[in-house]
Parts: structure tokens; C-alpha cells; sequence
């Protein structure tokens, strides 16, 4: 190989080193990618999380207005109510 030749495949060479570094490096290069991927798989996973909760949300909704059992429930374990039949009992418990 001549001087000349040997020359021009470094300049080659180096060229597409460079290439290589701005395609693996570069702002919308390979590790870009990668990172947009995975924040994209993220997102996914948090909107089939937030859609299942929406659904649940509705489903509850939906037997507020019209389940009067279910809302019942609802009134006994969030808001500790008693029906007018009913009677509580509490019962101090005893240190010895």
C-alpha cells in the first residue's frame, strides 16, 4: 500500500469513527433510543394502571347510583354508620 492509500483509509477510517460516535452518542443517537424506549414502556405501564383505576372508579360510580346495598357498605365503613335496629358495644380492655 502506498503512503497515499494509507492516507486516505485513516481519513476514511476516522470519518467513520466519528459517525459511529455520533450515531451512538449523538442527541437522537442509539442511548437516545434506548432511554426513549424505556421511558415509552413507563408510560404504557402508568396508562394500564390509570385506566384499570379509572374503570374501578366508574364501576363505583355506577353502583352508588344505583346499588342501595353497596352503598350501604359504603356508609358502614367509611362513615362508621349503624342502622337504627342496631346496637354497638364497646368493651374497655383491661390492664392487670
Amino acid at each position: 500500500m502506498s503512503r497515499r492509500q494509507k492516507i486516505i483509509f485513516m481519513i476514511i477510517g476516522s470519518a467513520l469513527f466519528c459517525l459511529l460516535l455520533v450515531v451512538v452518542f449523538g442527541d437522537n443517537g442509539w442511548l437516545e433510543l434506548r432511554r426513549m424506549r424505556a421511558a415509552q414502556a413507563r408510560l404504557l405501564q402508568d396508562n394500564e394502571r390509570l385506566t384499570r383505576e379509572n374503570l374501578h372508579m366508574y364501576r363505583n360510580i355506577d353502583r352508588m347510583q344505583h346499588d342501595t346495598e353497596f352503598i350501604e357498605n359504603a356508609a358502614r365503613r367509611e362513615l362508621g354508620m349503624i342502622r337504627s335496629d342496631e346496637v354497638i358495644f364497646k368493651f374497655k380492655s383491661g390492664s392487670k
